[in-house]
């Protein structure tokens, strides 16, 4: 099982939202771009929220989109033992350093965990900040595909309330 690592944060200074998912799965470990699985629904229900058809854009217009919107995006897990894609293969995780980020964000107003595994372990990182929002989501990953496309749409929509 080899050592995988995140990406660097996407976060600019002015950032009111900020989404961690755990930690890149093999296919945007291989293409280095935040939720490069084709099946992923992350670019979609961060689209649905923000009102910009993310999808049909290229990914430094994505990444474009989010900061215009003021969103940054980075992970709870800084690098693990893992095989394959799935959270619960995670093993050996070294845990990102969020309140170091959080500190660097001023305007901050949330946090969103991109799924359970990355609440489990940013949560207690980030408990106690006074006038932060921690906000749970189900995972946009193709993995959780029990809850249907309607109710994560719902849930994710939430998120527009941060950035007004």
């Amino acid at each position: 099982m080899t050592r995988k690592a995140a990406f660097a944060p996407l976060a600019a200074p002015d950032a009111r939202l900020l989404i961690l998912g755990s930690l890149p799965g093999e296919a945007s470990l291989a293409a280095r771009r935040y939720y490069a699985h084709p099946r992923n629904r992350f670019w979609h229900l961060v689209g649905k929220a923000i009102g910009v058809d993310l999808v049909s854009r290229g990914y430094e217009e994505r990444l474009a989109a989010l900061k215009a919107h003021r969103i940054a995006l980075w992970d709870t897990v800084a690098s693990a033992r893992r095989s394959g894609s799935l959270d619960s293969a995670i093993r050996e995780a070294e845990h990102a350093p969020l309140a170091a980020l959080v500190a660097t964000l001023p305007d901050l107003r949330a946090v969103a965990f991109n799924g359970r595994k990355s609440a489990a372990i940013g949560r207690p990182q980030l408990a106690g900040r006074a006038g932060l929002a921690l906000v749970d989501l189900p995972s946009s990953s193709p993995a959780h595909a029990a809850m249907p496309l309607a109710e994560k749409e719902r849930l994710w929509g939430r998120l527009a309330d941060f950035l007004g």
